[in-house]
């Protein structure tokens, strides 16, 4: 364990994150963990890597912290410092952090390590299947946004920087990043996961647009799974 105690970065973390309601808590952080150490089994990942870029890649998610904290990772080194996390593992665990996020990936950004492509795995798939709803549902809710507006279609090509302001409503940002992240996964064990977590979010849309009697939005999701299947 190279005498890493992560229960106290943990703590640490759990500090950081405890007032969140945007779907970033600790509980999002336990979820992240526990997949990503499944996921790591049977490959060469250093474990403790694994580990602390999964306990600490939101504490400078730049949505709750701002640009700054994002791009120096102001909380992630402040807690490997204050843990004497080793020079190694410290410089390998920052890179990881600095490359896993969806914003990264728009803008050609991907995790080139084993670690952090576990992570970056279990993170996005975090936001797929039934937590993903419920945590897309509380960031809505946090910026008092409606989840589904029949009037407002989704921007499918939504750059980096306009995926970086808050979205109109719930099923756009659905459309627009959630069910993108099944083509994001970097692992076998990522990809099996997400493929089965994307199905869920399939079924629910289709489930919603039925109760709301919204054709024009059956339509619209048959012909973005029909286009999306082709590529």
């Amino acid at each position: 364990m190279n005498n890493i105690d992560l229960e106290m970065v943990k703590n640490e973390v759990f500090k950081i994150l405890k007032n969140d309601d945007t779907g970033h808590d600790i509980n999002h952080i336990n979820r992240v963990l526990n997949l990503a150490m499944k996921f790591q089994k049977n490959t060469d990942a250093n474990s403790d890597i694994v580990a602390l870029i999964a306990l600490l890649h939101d504490v400078d998610d730049y949505k709750l912290f701002g640009g700054y904290n994002a791009n120096n990772l102001t909380n992630a080194k402040k807690i490997l410092h204050k843990y004497k996390i080793s020079k190694n593992y410290e410089k390998q665990v920052l890179k990881g952090l600095s490359e896993i996020g969806f914003s990264k990936r728009m803008q050609g950004i991907v995790p080139c390590t084993i670690e952090s492509k576990i992570v970056s795995d279990a993170d996005m798939c975090d936001l797929l299947g039934v937590n993903g709803i419920l945590r897309t549902f509380a960031y809505s809710k946090k910026y008092n946004q409606p989840f589904f507006d029949k009037n407002v279609f989704p921007n499918i090509n939504i750059t980096s920087e306009e995926y970086k302001q808050n979205c109109s409503n719930s099923v756009c940002h659905i459309f627009e990043k959630v069910l993108k992240l099944k083509y994001l996964m970097l692992t076998s064990e990522g990809k099996k996961e997400a493929n089965k977590r994307y199905q869920f979010i399939v079924n629910f849309l289709y489930t919603l647009f039925e109760e709301e009697e919204a054709v024009d939005w059956i339509n619209y999701l048959d012909e973005y799974l029909e286009k999306n299947s082709l590529n």
